[in-house]
């Protein structure tokens, strides 16, 4: 069974508030500007009053992704709608002799992404998107897609240039902020993740209990 992480949101501000939930962008090479999409968002009321908690559940595993859109990527509007995504492997650390799938290729008509495979000279920890030739527009967009509440959502990525290689190196560090985001819709990571709640999973924690305190603040626990 695929681990998941787990983070568990209380509200103890004395309004009702809307929290949304995202990823710190992977690091990418090849590409040009790196954008981030809501991944879920959802109200909660006082938890006192109400005993609610939001529960925002992500599969480990990665996964590749492609969307189409018919403009470049633009803040507060959708990234794009159809999409295709594949579970892959990253690529092992310098040295080690394991051959993981790692490596995937794009198609634009139709729009997918291929079994993964091995390849080779991909970075340490990052999987590859090979992009074919294409014209825009519509324009395409790869990079990191995560399994999140029961569907595959892309989680940042950046704007494909034709037949070319993007390597992303995803890093488990999600972030909760008080507001609203549709899940899709490129958000301003840089300026929504100041005085957000930072889940760091990358030390091997599978859960994050986070609480909004009725100051304003957050606090979180790591199991």
């Amino acid at each position: 069974m695929a681990t998941m992480l787990t983070i568990n949101v209380k509200n103890y501000e004395s309004q009702t508030q809307n929290f949304y939930f995202f990823q710190q962008p992977a690091i990418y090479t090849g590409g040009g500007q790196v954008y981030s999409n809501s991944l879920y968002s959802q109200s909660l009321g006082n938890y006192d009053n109400t005993g609610a908690i939001v529960t925002f559940q992500v599969n480990l595993q990665y996964y590749a992704g492609i969307q189409q859109a018919n403009t470049p990527p633009q803040i507060g509007a959708s990234s794009g709608y159809s999409s295709a995504s594949r579970a892959i492997d990253l690529a092992p650390s310098s040295g080690s002799s394991g051959k993981l799938n790692d490596w995937t290729t794009a198609t634009v008509n139709p729009l997918g992404l291929s079994s993964p495979i091995y390849g080779e000279g991909v970075q340490p920890g990052a999987f590859r998107i090979t992009t074919p030739v294409f014209n825009s527009p519509p324009y395409f967009n790869v990079g990191s897609a995560v399994a999140v509440n029961g569907g595959i959502v892309l989680s940042n990525f950046v704007q494909a240039n034709p037949a070319s290689n993007t390597d992303c190196q995803p890093i488990l560090k999600y972030y909760v902020q008080t507001g609203a985001y549709t899940p899709g819709v490129v958000m301003n990571f840089t300026q929504s993740s100041v005085n957000a709640a930072l889940s760091d999973f990358t030390g091997g924690y599978s859960v994050c209990n986070v609480s909004l305190k009725s100051d304003g603040t957050w606090t979180t626990q790591l199991q």
